[in-house]
């Protein structure tokens, strides 16, 4: 249960600090509302599958027309330095390494655009990229006045001219792709708050079933396994219960008429036979008396008792104290008490 509690603790309260940190308007759906489409989750599960297969087809036409763009730059006559890595050792360019970090070239970009391992380029932008490195690479490392950079530069500006005519349709997507993840996070969102939701309710009702048991329930159950109760211990719980406060005494007869349908506590005529109780009835008795004895004053009980049956004015509470002593007779011995009028 402590398990559980944590779970469910820890998911609401990272819960909170995201939405904390959302615009107003992605604010947590409400109740009924989350409930009702955490129902179609499955059917949206199924939706983002879709959209996901139609997003990476939408992917790979972009990546088809950025393709188209390369290989008119790579046609074009001054394109031949930039298919190749650059033969440092046959050029004799000892400081390449120093001055590029990392070097590019056409013959890497079709590489990784056939790679089936996963290394692949993932969008347009990546392969746009290293587009751009090859030439700015070029441009970085020779001067002006070389005709490599003056190549560079001139496919550069074609690119990015080309580039120009493709990118809304890259930002178009982009923005899809964002509509559709944050999609994909609130529907996530949904299903992680409605199994948390059924946890925390599940969590409830086993707490209300253990945890929640009401006390007497506890002892009921805890007093259903203890051991037979001795002749001498019943006549030490009747001394124990003579020393209650007339209050503690009544609801100590309470617990034998809770437990003994055939038990009056009341009338003129009240007969007790201690053999005749059941052992849960005398443990919660000596559970009861244990507690009151404990938490009562030390002076009062058993004087205020005693005071208490020697006055005219308190016939009811000696009543109460002689049953309590009868409790303590074994041997099935039945006591009267006749109640003056």
């Amino acid at each position: 249960l402590e398990q559980k509690l944590n779970d469910v603790e820890r998911f609401y309260s990272t819960s909170n600090t995201r939405q904390s940190n959302m615009p107003r308007g992605n604010s947590m759906v409400k109740e009924k509302d989350r409930e009702k489409l955490s129902m179609n989750f499955k059917k949206r599960q199924q939706d983002a599958a879709n959209r996901e297969a139609a997003a990476a087809k939408r992917m790979q036409e972009l990546m088809r027309q950025l393709g188209t763009i390369i290989r008119q730059i790579t046609q074009h006559k001054w394109a031949g330095p930039f298919m190749q890595p650059v033969d440092v050792v046959g050029l004799g360019l000892h400081d390449y390494y120093q001055v590029i970090e990392k070097p590019m070239d056409f013959s890497t970009i079709k590489s990784k655009m056939e790679a089936k391992d996963g290394t692949g380029y993932k969008n347009v932008r990546e392969l746009s990229a290293d587009v751009r490195l090859i030439f700015k690479n070029a441009i970085k490392y020779n001067e002006e006045r070389d005709d490599v950079h003056v190549m560079a530069k001139t496919l550069l500006d074609k690119f990015e001219t080309k580039w120009l005519q493709l990118l809304p349709k890259v930002d178009e997507e982009e923005k899809r792709l964002k509509e559709e993840e944050a999609e994909l996070q609130m529907d996530i969102q949904l299903a992680q708050e409605a199994a948390h939701a059924k946890m925390a309710r599940d969590l409830s009702f086993e707490e209300t079933q253990v945890l929640g048991m009401r006390k007497s329930d506890i002892m009921n159950e805890c007093c259903a396994y203890c051991r037979k109760m001795s002749t001498e211990e019943k006549k030490k719980l009747g001394s124990a219960i003579a020393r209650l406060s007339p209050e503690d005494i009544n609801k100590a007869l309470e617990i034998v008429a809770q437990n003994d349908p055939n038990f009056q506590a009341v009338g003129e005529t009240v007969e007790v036979d201690i053999d005749a109780q059941s052992e849960l009835t005398l443990w919660k008795l000596k559970l009861f008396v244990k507690d009151k004895l404990q938490t009562q004053p030390k002076s009062s009980p058993s004087a205020g008792v005693k005071n208490e049956i020697k006055t005219e004015n308190n016939q009811n509470n000696k009543r109460k104290r002689e049953i309590c002593c009868a409790l303590a007779r074994s041997g099935s011995q039945k006591r009267s008490k006749k109640l003056p009028n």
